[in-house]
């Protein structure tokens, strides 16, 4: 198929690596936009949304080096010989990914300061989080034309996604808690808004790069763009039901209700899985259209 790169045990594992590294970032990120949203939110539930930061960013800094590795492995031809090749590695430094690599792992250290409670420690964070969004800028399909608009609709993309991400276990937590339904409930009045913007500019970045219906269906790019496009899809409906139904349901003291939305919130968290990896293959196996 048109578009689409030689497939190994390399790319594979890159494609794992990179989901990993897209979860980690997203829930890293997550956290202190929750922290600022939700700042009058149970104490347990913001300890363990604190805690959920940091370690996911511990995790990226992790995947971070096990990526410059498996990029080395990939780009040399030599395997497990290339990917702790000095010069190899020295290129990949000195290249844009990384910049992108010091950008990101700067703010996933920033992201640590989410532990501190109060104004500063939170400003950190965001810096953060800001800073870990940008980093995926300076890389990959986003460095096409027109250059800032598409650098625009990434950051926004993934600070959107970040606050949904981010707070899926949090909210996992909360549904048993007292005051756990108001809190799904204001979730949900905030998610809407933050949902919409998700979906505009992750469907103006693709439509950027596809930029037609034809090419939509004849290159490797589209086809798994439409598969990303049908989890996410599914991931809506999961939200939908969670917030029309479930979440009222909590909130009047239906007894089946915390089961039933906790099941909810575990399916979504599966479905974010899915479209990570649709994210990482399309980003580590396919060409753009535009780009062919």
């Amino acid at each position: 198929m048109e578009g689409l790169a030689p497939i190994d045990v390399w790319a594979l594992l890159a494609i794992f690596v990179k989901a990993a590294g897209y979860a980690a970032a997203l829930v890293a990120m997550g956290g202190p936009l929750f922290v600022l949203v939700f700042r009058s939110a149970l104490d347990n539930v913001l300890r363990l949304v604190r805690k959920l930061a940091v370690s996911a960013a511990l995790l990226g800094l992790f995947v971070l080096a096990l990526q410059f590795g498996i990029r080395s492995a990939r780009i040399s031809g030599m395997g497990l010989e290339g990917a702790i090749d000095p010069m190899m590695l020295g290129l990949l430094w000195d290249s844009p990914l990384g910049m992108a690599a010091l950008w990101r792992g700067a703010g996933q250290l920033l992201i640590f300061a989410v532990l501190i409670k109060g104004k500063i420690g939170l400003a950190v964070s965001l810096l953060g989080a800001l800073l870990v969004a940008v980093s995926y800028t300076l890389v990959g399909h986003s460095l096409g034309d027109p250059r800032w608009l598409l650098a625009a609709l990434v950051t926004v993309h993934l600070l959107a996604g970040a606050f949904w991400v981010g707070a899926l276990v949090p909210l996992h937590c909360a549904v048993g808690l007292t005051g756990g339904a108001l809190l799904l409930h204001r979730f949900g009045i905030i998610a809407s808004g933050t949902v919409a913007v998700l979906v505009l500019a992750g469907l103006t970045f693709a439509w950027l790069m596809i930029g037609s219906l034809a090419e939509l269906f004849g290159t490797a790019y589209g086809w798994l763009f439409m598969t990303k496009l049908a989890l996410v899809t599914g991931l809506l409906g999961l939200a939908a039901k969670n917030k029309l139904r479930l979440v009222p349901s909590l909130a009047s003291g239906d007894s089946s209700a915390p089961g039933r939305l906790r099941r909810s919130i575990c399916l979504e968290i599966i479905a974010v899985a899915l479209i990570l990896l649709a994210t990482s293959t399309l980003t580590s196996i396919t060409t753009p259209p535009v780009n062919l």
